[in-house]
């Protein structure tokens, strides 16, 4: 069995406006990778370039083992999640069943209704009668009914109330229980990957600025808050970001217990992932 799933090595797209810049991260088989940035980070763009939607400029990917990411038996072991409906809205499940029959060699119908039932959507009923959650588990669904063993999915959980986000995040963990499984997925709800993804990858103005483990992210990663006199006092190599705030100044830092050993009056929170991107963006480094 290969280590990763996906291997994506200095990637790079140039537009007028905007270049990919030698975007390099991999996804172990097993884990679930969450892919963070803001709008216009390359996200999109690089969710592309991996599923052979745009050509790219240099760099090489690596799908399921394979250099050849055309072939068609790598191609059915990949399922795609984009946000908004994937399928035409005068279709039923039942019939949209049909056409993936044709598409798909390895297209496992009764997996597919058995999906259907557990996830509580209707066969007969069109694809426009649905909800937005309907529709989301609907593709989630069709992504895992073809002998998938890589799914890819953009925003899939954008837009849904917390109860469906809730029971599409416990499908992808598992998913993923199975070890030859894995997962990437672009989300803005960073929430939804503290929950799931075992690691990060941040992308920011079409560079990669980290790709760590979720756990060092959470259980390492601090901000101190502190007023001015005590933000003089911080030794500066060992700050990540930092920004001034109404009252205080937002110190991101990558060791929280060391810097409670060192400044230990001082008041050191964990750092969730949106802070931590926040602080990226938008404070200054030293």
């Amino acid at each position: 069995m290969q280590n990763n799933a996906l291997v994506v090595n200095n990637l790079t797209k140039k537009y007028r406006d905007f270049v990919l810049d030698k975007v390099s991260f991999s996804i172990p088989c097993g884990t679930i990778v969450g892919l963070i940035g803001e709008n216009g980070a390359g996200k999109s763009t690089t969710i592309n370039a991996i599923l052979g939607l745009i050509n790219y400029d240099s760099g090489n990917i690596e799908l399921l083992g394979k250099q050849d990411t055309q072939d068609d038996n790598v191609r059915n072991q990949i399922g795609v999640v984009f946000d908004g409906n994937n399928y035409p809205d005068v279709l039923s499940a039942q019939k949209l069943n049909r056409v993936f029959k044709q598409i798909y060699s390895t297209w496992d119908e009764s997996k597919f209704f058995s999906l259907l039932k557990k996830m509580s959507l209707p066969a007969n009923k069109k694809i426009k009668e649905f909800s937005k959650g309907m529709k989301m588990k609907l593709s989630i669904a069709a992504a895992l009914s073809h002998n998938s063993k890589l799914l890819v999915l953009d925003e899939a959980t954008s837009g849904l109330d917390p109860v469906v986000r809730d029971d599409i995040l416990d499908m992808f963990l598992e998913f993923v229980q199975d070890e030859n499984n894995s997962i990437l997925v672009s989300s803005h709800i960073t929430s939804d990957l503290e929950k799931v993804a075992d690691y990060i990858v941040f992308i920011h103005e079409g560079r990669v600025v980290f790709c760590k483990s979720k756990d060092e992210l959470r259980y390492k990663y601090g901000i101190i808050r502190c007023g001015t006199a005590q933000f003089d006092t911080i030794d500066k190599e060992e700050v990540i970001a930092y920004r001034k705030q109404d009252y205080e100044w937002e110190i991101l830092i990558a060791d929280r217990d060391k810097a409670q050993r060192k400044y230990p009056k001082a008041v050191i929170d964990p750092a969730t992932i949106d802070e931590i991107m926040l602080l990226y963006v938008k404070g200054e480094t030293k």
